[in-house]
């Protein structure tokens, strides 16, 4: 609750006040530059978490065999974790920009740089919270997926509406 809390606010603010800032790009192409460039920053949080893991592996002769030759110790355990859970939510959140950049209007764009801002504070505070179990991860994962799931939202009615006006 508390990352809805977080989350809706933000949105909404990026989402209405950046275009009134901000000209954002109107050609195809210029939208998918601009928001490839923004998911540079999800990506930056992948190989965080990338090196999170191999500087385990790096230093641990328990696991610097790899994955496939054994469960991770405890000390890999929490960057392996994190590093799955985050390749998962870029992944997510990906997509749903990329779709979002597909929309008419300046709105969504503004909306796409809100969500990166909230992922990064999401994959911050879930990897903070890990070690505190499920109660700890839950703000930092609903604010990693509650914006995507905003955006898949913000996509589908997009293309009803559109199908409802070729109809």
């Amino acid at each position: 609750m508390i990352a809805l809390l977080v989350c809706a606010p933000t949105l909404a603010l990026v989402t209405l006040a950046l275009p009134v800032w901000f000209d954002f790009p109107t050609g195809v192409a210029e939208r998918f530059a601009l928001v490839l460039r923004a998911d540079l920053v999800v990506a930056l949080w992948v190989v965080i978490a990338i090196r999170m893991v191999a500087k385990v592996r790096f230093e641990s002769k328990d696991d610097n065999a790899g994955s496939a030759f054994g469960a991770p110790s405890a000390r890999l355990a929490v960057p392996a974790a994190f590093l799955q859970n985050t390749l998962e939510q870029a992944f997510i959140a990906f997509v749903g920009h990329l779709a979002l950049a597909t929309v008419e209007g300046e709105a969504p764009l503004a909306y796409v740089l809100g969500s990166v801002a909230l992922f990064c504070l999401g994959r911050a505070t879930f990897l903070l919270g890990y070690p505190h179990g499920a109660g700890g991860r839950a703000f930092g994962v609903a604010t990693t997926a509650l914006p995507s799931l905003g955006a898949y939202t913000w996509v589908i009615i997009a293309i009803v509406r559109d199908l409802i006006g070729m109809a």
